[in-house]
C-alpha cells in the first residue's frame, strides 16, 4: 500500500470516529445513535461497536417499525447506557441498556404505542413503566439481536412491584 492509500485511509478511519461521535455514520431511518445515546448526567456514553450494532438491531426490529406503525413521533428519553450512566440513574446492574438492547420511550398516547409493540413486533421485554392504568408514565422495550427473545411483558407500578401481563 502507497502512502497516498495509508492516507485515504487515516481519513476514512478519522471521519468514522467522528460520524459515530456525532450519530452520523449510524443514522436510521427515524433514530441516531446520537439520540439513542443522549444523557443529562455529563458522563462518558460511548457504545463500542458490540454496543452500536445491538442498538441497530433495536432500531430495525422495533423502533423503526414501531414508527411507523405509530405514525407519529417517538422519542427516547434513554437508550444506551454505560456503567457510569447506569449507575448514576439507579439502573440496575443487569439492565440491557448496557448492552444497547433496550429504549425508554414516550410519545403522544403511549397505551396506543404499548399495544402496537406487544402486538406487531418483536421484543425481549416490554414493560408498562409506572403512570396509571390508562397511560404508562413511559415505555421500556429491548430486543436481543440473536433472537432469544421472550415477549415479556409486565408492568412496572408506582410502588416498583413489577407484574406480568397476559
Amino acid at each position: 500500500m502507497d502512502k497516498r492509500n495509508y492516507t485515504l485511509l487515516f481519513i476514512g478511519s478519522v471521519l468514522s470516529v467522528i460520524g459515530l461521535l456525532i450519530g452520523v455514520k449510524y443514522i436510521m431511518k427515524y433514530f441516531t445513535i446520537k439520540e439513542l445515546t443522549a444523557t443529562n448526567t455529563g458522563l462518558p456514553n460511548v457504545p463500542n461497536d458490540v454496543q452500536i450494532s445491538a442498538l441497530k438491531a433495536l432500531v430495525k426490529n422495533v423502533l423503526d417499525p414501531a414508527r411507523e406503525l405509530f405514525k407519529g413521533t417517538i422519542g427516547v428519553t434513554s437508550g444506551f447506557r454505560s456503567p457510569e450512566v447506569n449507575k448514576a440513574i439507579g439502573g440496575v446492574a443487569t439492565s440491557q441498556h448496557l448492552k444497547g438492547e433496550a429504549a425508554d420511550l414516550t410519545c403522544s398516547d403511549k397505551a396506543k404505542l404499548f399495544a402496537l409493540i406487544r402486538n406487531n413486533l418483536p421484543f425481549d421485554q416490554l414493560i408498562w413503566e409506572k403512570g396509571n392504568d390508562v397511560q404508562p408514565a413511559w415505555i421500556h422495550v429491548s430486543f436481543k439481536a440473536n433472537g432469544n427473545n421472550r415477549k415479556q411483558v409486565l408492568k412496572l407500578k408506582p410502588n416498583g412491584q413489577y407484574v406480568t401481563l397476559i
